[in-house]
């Protein structure tokens, strides 16, 4: 009964349109209030900086900054350019190039938003010029965007490692496949929207501006391979790989490409501390949140409660990604890690789910949940940028989601997809 009024609470406050940090902490703070549990409130301040100060959250910053510099800096439309010269010509013309360009840029930056926001407003820009179909477009992109949390590096896979204790290069290894499924998922799906709507697409491949392509994109290509070969060698930690790739994207950006100035670089940090903040503030309240959720034993009753619905580990595993799906409707991808992981975790452990498994079915899950109304950060990003609306969007995601739902399900029920490479590599 007192997990149904905790979490039936927290629901209500976030119906009203509270923020999910700010429910999280009226929550904890009240039930403990109400308690007369003092003691207990006075440690919310700890609770909240403790969340907030493990080694491996260090890579979020790290990871935005890359990105902000990235699109800022010409990376975007270089990386855009070589993607065009190499599958440019499959039918669906753009719409392949969205996908090739945004699994190039995933392995850099981490973070769908940033995608969408930055390579997104290139890909949008070259798709009008060439007169495609503004629903087609947007929804593509939008789309698109979600392959960087899951493919490596990832920013949620930063923050379920924090959380849970499981090794972010282990994460990192399980995503890339993954990764590169629902990459070629989406790209089954433009070529069979191209193929209904007779769209046009080029004779051949262009050699001559592949190799200019490819050489103007270089330095930038090199970025994904210089994060993964310092991290499984031994170099520096994934932690450290988003200082890394900030200061790369840095030296391309001022020192090489020389399209970042001295002059912009308050404007790109204080967007990079802006989405930090946001991200640290629901981070530091689900500390005290998760505090509660311990002390009250409430995922110990959930999972007496799971396994008495039924005994079957493919059950159970259904109604929690049932779940995940409808949390990702109205929550925000990194609340419902923050929520949901405490709760989930011990259930899918007791039947015997694989850790790095469940968090790339988790992150999987929450990448869907961005691009579903009512409060998919993705859909409402790429709906501003392409300035059509929320419903006409929706409308032209639908095939795009269904080839992202026939993915996770195909994680969820072939485990081997997301754990093959971190066993393979790490022997774990």
């Amino acid at each position: 009964m007192l997990t149904f009024v905790i979490l039936g609470a927290l629901v209500l406050l976030i119906g009203l349109g509270l923020s999910v940090a700010v429910a999280l902490g009226l929550v904890s703070v009240g039930f403990y209030a109400i308690q007369g549990d003092f003691d207990i409130l006075s440690m919310l301040p700890q609770r909240m900086f403790s969340a907030t100060t493990g080694f491996t959250l260090l890579a979020i910053p790290f990871f935005i900054l890359a990105g902000n510099l990235m699109n800022t800096g010409g990376i975007t439309h270089r990386i855009f350019r070589f993607a065009d010269a190499c599958v440019g010509h499959i039918r669906g013309g753009l719409g392949q190039v969205n996908v090739l360009a945004s699994l190039f840029f995933s392995g850099m930056s981490g973070a769908a938003v940033a995608d969408a926001a930055g390579l997104g407003q290139v890909e949008l820009k070259a798709m009008a010029d060439r007169k495609y179909d503004p629903d087609f477009s947007a929804a593509i992109t939008a789309a698109s965007s979600t392959i960087g949390p899951v493919f490596p590096p990832s920013i949620p896979f930063v923050l379920y490692s924090s959380i849970t204790g499981v090794s972010v290069a282990q994460l990192f290894l399980a995503g890339v496949v993954p990764g590169v499924l629902m990459a070629l998922a989406l790209m089954l799906a433009v070529y069979v929207h191209a193929l209904r709507h007779k769209m046009a697409r080029r004779d051949h491949i262009d050699w001559r501006e592949i190799g200019r392509s490819f050489m103007s994109a270089l330095l930038s290509l090199l970025t994904p391979v210089i994060i993964i070969v310092g991290v499984f060698g031994g170099m520096f930690t994934p932690t450290e790989a988003g200082v890394m790739a900030s200061a790369y994207a840095l030296f391309l950006s001022m020192a090489v490409y020389k399209e970042v100035q001295f002059s912009d670089l308050p404007q790109v940090i204080w967007d990079t501390l802006v989405h930090t903040v946001r991200v640290m503030f629901v981070i530091a309240a689900a500390g005290f949140f998760g505090w509660l959720l311990i002390h009250q034993r409430i995922p110990n009753q959930l999972v007496e409660a799971l396994l008495s619905i039924s005994g079957s580990p493919a059950i159970i595993m259904s109604i929690i990604v049932v779940i995940l799906l409808i949390l990702g409707m109205f929550l925000e991808g990194i609340a419902v890690i923050v929520l949901t992981v405490p709760l989930f975790l011990p259930v899918v452990t007791q039947i015997g789910v694989d850790p790095v498994h469940f968090g790339v079915i988790m992150i999987m899950c929450s990448m869907v949940g961005l691009l579903t109304p009512p409060v998919g950060m993705v859909l409402f990003a790429t709906s501003s940028i392409a300035n059509i609306s929320v419903g006409r969007l929706s409308r032209a995601l639908t095939p795009y989601l269904i080839g992202l739902f026939a993915v996770l399900m195909a994680v969820i029920t072939i485990p081997a997809i997301s754990t093959w490479l971190p066993e393979l590599m790490m022997g774990s």
